[in-house]
């Protein structure tokens, strides 16, 4: 008992360092972007309460560059294109899950394959089908694209593996009611899928928050960028650090608070048996 007990003491131990050596970095950031550049330089990295404390740092990142263009360019993509993410991969996957058709999973191994395909590989081809659409320096040619890469196609996979797990019982009864297929998926399979949704939710706005590549190619405006592309060209305009980490800070918030809004329904789908599909 005593030995079980010492284990324990002894995992929780090793969990607990390792947790705040990955959040370290983070908490640094934040504490950085407080300081001046005296203290960055200076200052021991381990001394996280700065003194003093100021916020000029993010006043100026406010003044050389439209910070609230890109702020708001962000988070306008991250929820559209999220959403449209969430709909489209849940449908699809509500197909391979419950319904019979010829190919379906010849169908659905293929769409896995692209998964296996590095976003570089397409990325020339995509650039081309965007500049011969005319969407070059449009939002539309970054909420498009992404709905037809891998991430997508991990989205389908997970909503596959999660409706295989809601009872075929509860399907025929709604049926048997009169209901028909769409009715059937949008007032009881989605409702019922709530931990999947806000998981795949989570996964896809920080994919899409954190774009870089394709959005600093195909947006060429300042007005039009979003925060990651613009913290790059942040990056060549200043020289003062806490400048650039309180760029970092203000682009780390939104992916905290959605994780933290939705954090019950991500832990919930790791406890549900949602991979537990046929």
């Amino acid at each position: 008992m005593k030995k079980r007990k010492a284990g324990k003491i002894i995992f929780h131990v090793v969990m607990i360092f390792l947790a705040l050596l990955s959040i370290f970095p983070f908490i640094w950031t934040i504490s950085a972007s407080f300081k001046t550049t005296g203290q960055l330089y200076n200052e021991s990295p381990l001394k996280l309460i700065p003194k003093p404390f100021i916020v000029e740092n993010y006043k100026r990142t406010w003044e050389l560059l439209p910070f609230t263009s890109f702020l708001r360019n962000s988070l306008f993509i991250s929820m559209i294109v999220p959403s449209l993410m969430i709909l489209l991969s849940s449908m699809a996957a509500y197909a391979f899950a419950k319904l019979r058709f010829k190919g379906k999973n010849i169908i659905f191994m293929l769409i896995l394959a692209t998964m296996m395909l590095p976003s570089h590989v397409t990325l020339i081809p995509n650039y081309s089908i965007v500049r011969m659409l005319h969407w070059i320096d449009k939002y539309v040619a970054i909420m498009i694209p992404p709905l037809f890469t891998g991430i997508n196609a991990f989205n389908i996979f997970f909503f596959r593996q999660y409706f295989l797990s809601i009872p075929k019982e509860l399907e025929d009864a709604a049926i048997i009611d009169g209901c028909s297929r769409f009715k059937l998926f949008f007032t009881i399979i989605m409702p019922n899928s709530k931990p999947a949704i806000a998981t795949v939710g989570i996964l896809s706005f920080r994919s899409i928050w954190n774009s870089f590549l394709w959005p600093s190619i195909v947006l060429n405006t300042y007005d039009k960028m979003t925060l990651t592309v613009g913290l790059k060209y942040f990056q060549g305009v200043v020289s003062n650090w806490g400048e650039l980490l309180a760029g970092t800070t203000v682009a780390l918030i939104p992916v905290l608070v959605v994780f933290l809004i939705f954090q019950k329904y991500f832990i919930q789908t790791s406890m549900d048996s949602g991979f537990g599909g046929k």
